[in-house]
């Protein structure tokens, strides 16, 4: 691995450019790849993505390409950020390039048919690579605005989080390295769920005790049913369970909680959506994320109550209703499953 070799970003959204920005501020040179022409044009020329991060310079050493192909034939260490719903049929055509290669998913989400998160995806299309996950309470704005921030880097490779931590770590954004990929990994996807309904919480004018009471008992039944599936409950306690779940249920920046704000205000699920202009990966994993608890029987009352409001018709206020006539169990007890 030479010095000169750039550092791939693939995805020129909201995060991808933000961390294309950290990349070249440390010193890296990155290849920033989308698949829409005049967004990379427009970033080329305006040295600006007025689409997805609008006021924030790009910085000269990013270069904003549309070649596939070459850009993950340049790069050893290649950071993807594309879409859940994306991810699949983009990697699929450059699989046989992406032998060897250091892939890290940053993507929060899960695979509707499959119940797969982003890095099983990757392994399956590149299973001679090496796989992380990159994850915590990273709002792309606050990232790319230079505000004080800490993430995870997730990987059993030692060498490859070392990598990571090297080109990414910096004066304002500082990686933590953990060995356990699917509980970080999960702990991303699921908490963009409870987002929404925290944002649902705030337009309705909900108390601060509700909105800590639904963010505490999200981080238990999150907890609940990553172990289930054998992830590390000790994860759920750092950046990327706990940390990540904060940020996104208590900050309007969320575009998770942006969709409940606007669901609690009355818009339809479709018009919320809309209204961002964003991917918010919340919407995706519910319904898969519901599927799976009840094939599990895992006991998760938040998620069958959000699924309720958005695709059975039911309203926030009598969601909590039911969940406040529940009988009490345990309050922190990460293995069971039962209690809310």
């Amino acid at each position: 691995m030479t010095e000169q070799q750039p550092v791939a970003v693939l995805g020129g959204g909201s995060f991808g450019t933000a961390l294309a920005n950290l990349l070249a501020e440390n010193g890296q040179r990155v290849r920033l790849w989308m698949r829409d022409a005049e967004q990379a044009e427009a970033i080329r020329t305006l040295r600006e993505n007025p689409r997805y991060l609008k006021g924030i310079k790009v910085h000269p050493a990013v270069e904003p390409v549309t070649d596939l192909a070459a850009t993950v034939q340049a790069c050893t260490l290649i950071l993807v950020v594309l879409p859940s719903t994306a991810l699949r049929a983009a990697l699929q055509p450059v699989a046989a390039l992406l032998r060897g290669k250091l892939l890290v998913s940053t993507t929060k989400g899960i695979e509707a048919d499959s119940f797969k998160l982003m890095s099983q995806i990757l392994e399956e299309i590149a299973p001679d690579a090496r796989i992380g996950v990159l994850s915590g309470p990273n709002l792309a704005r606050e990232v790319a605005e230079h505000a004080l921030t800490a993430t995870v880097i997730a990987s059993e490779d030692e060498e490859l989080c070392q990598r990571v931590q090297q080109a990414l770590h910096g004066r304002t954004f500082r990686v933590y390295a953990s060995r356990d990929r699917f509980g970080v990994e999960l702990g991303g996807a699921l908490k963009n769920v409870y987002a929404i309904m925290s944002g649902m919480a705030a337009a309705l004018g909900m108390g601060e005790n509700t909105k800590s009471m639904l963010i505490t008992r999200a981080l238990a039944e999150m907890t609940r049913f990553a172990v289930t599936l054998g992830a590390n409950p000790m994860t759920f306690l750092g950046l990327a369970g706990v940390g990540d779940l904060i940020v996104t249920c208590s900050s309007p920046k969320s575009r998770n909680y942006q969709v409940g704000y606007a669901l609690g205000q009355g818009l339809s699920l479709e018009a919320a959506v809309e209204r961002l202009g964003e991917v918010a990966e919340g919407v995706n994993t519910i319904r898969v994320l519901k599927a799976r608890a009840d094939q599990l029987g895992v006991y998760m009352p938040l998620v069958a109550g959000l699924h309720a409001i958005l695709f059975e018709g039911r309203t926030l206020e009598q969601v909590i209703g039911l969940l406040m006539s529940g009988e009490p169990k345990t309050d922190v007890d990460f293995i069971s499953a039962s209690g809310f």
